[in-house]
């Protein structure tokens, strides 16, 4: 089978298209088809060894693992004797190691069954993202019906999944996005766009319940400044510099232990309860993934480096194989 390999840090340029032996699965595995898989931040951070501190996990002079990609959807081709709840010919979405792949194999615990009314394309989009999106405001933000919640970065693939998640939470929601993204910020049922071009939000007086910084790109203080009382922030994102990494979990814990309004780190740790979830909601339509752009197999670097750039509105997909026909 064909997969892309990388065997030092750098650019784009170090994805490589390779022949390599197509895997077997062991006994509590199964054995997927990739249709389509998604590109993430963390995609083009493991690609370059940044931040530096990234290597001490990896790697220090070449990585150790040599294949990206998490978000994954495709059909069963094989199952491990011990699997139960798949069987070959399901179509299947979920999280692994080495997504861009034309096979890849999964632990069963990583995998659900793809709505019948979703595309491959659509479904590889959700793992990650969603996932951040969901833990970020239900477990980290405590998200409760009618609260004020404020998406930062709202146009992105975490962002986009947030405002629906947070509208089917029964909040009323304050999108942030830049002049391009507010009307696909309202398509997807944001009470309020802000567009930060033209306001900062956290100088304008208005206070949140809740915000989830999808990009984090102000500092905790300004973050503090626009939360009401009892009010939590959850940083899902931001810049990976060394100096921000170290000192901003400490001065909002410090922030959090001297007030009545918390900011919180946070990293999403994939769930199949929460999976689970998100496959029913996708299949009631009450979340739609945003793609913004679709890139063949032979693209893959050309994505990545699209994603690095930081402009994406919603996800960008990777089309493997009948990745569009949603079967």
């Amino acid at each position: 089978m064909k997969a892309y390999v990388y065997t030092h840090y750098g650019p784009p340029e170090v994805l490589q298209l390779k022949q390599v032996a197509t895997p077997v699965p062991a006994d509590n595995e199964v054995l997927i088809r990739v249709c389509a898989a998604s590109v993430n931040p963390l995609d083009w951070h493991f690609m370059r060894g940044e931040p530096l501190f990234i290597r001490l996990m990896l790697g220090l002079r070449r990585p150790k693992e040599t294949r990206l990609g998490v978000d994954v959807a495709g059909q069963v081709e094989a199952v491990g004797r011990k699997i139960t709840q798949f069987q070959p010919g399901d179509a299947v979405f979920g999280a692994c190691r080495g997504a861009f792949a034309e096979y890849v194999c999964v632990t069963e615990d990583r995998l659900v069954l793809k709505p019948a009314n979703i595309s491959f394309e659509e479904a590889a989009a959700v793992p990650i993202a969603a996932i951040t999106a969901l833990q970020g405001l239900r477990d980290k933000g405590q998200i409760q019906p009618g609260q004020r919640v404020l998406i930062d970065g709202a146009s992105g693939g975490v962002g986009t999944f947030a405002i629906q998640i947070a509208k089917w939470f029964g909040t009323e929601v304050t999108a942030v996005c830049s002049t391009r993204n507010v009307e696909r910020a309202r398509s997807l049922g944001a009470d309020h766009v802000i567009d930060y071009t033209q306001e900062d939000f956290t100088r304008s007086g208005r206070r949140y319940d809740l915000i989830l910084a999808a990009n984090a790109f102000h500092s905790v203080f300004a973050y503090r400044r626009a939360l009401s009382r009892d009010g939590i922030c959850v940083k899902s994102g931001g810049k990976a510099t060394v100096p921000a990494m170290l000192l901003e979990p400490l001065l909002s814990l410090m922030l959090s232990v001297t007030g009545s309004r918390k900011l919180r780190g946070f990293i999403a740790k994939l769930s199949k309860e929460d999976m689970a979830l998100l496959r029913d909601l996708l299949a009631a339509g009450k979340i739609v993934p945003v793609i913004d752009r679709r890139y063949p197999f032979s693209g893959l670097a050309e994505a990545v480096r699209y994603v690095e750039e930081g402009h994406a509105q919603g996800k960008v997909v990777i089309t493997v194989e009948n990745g569009d026909d949603g079967v």
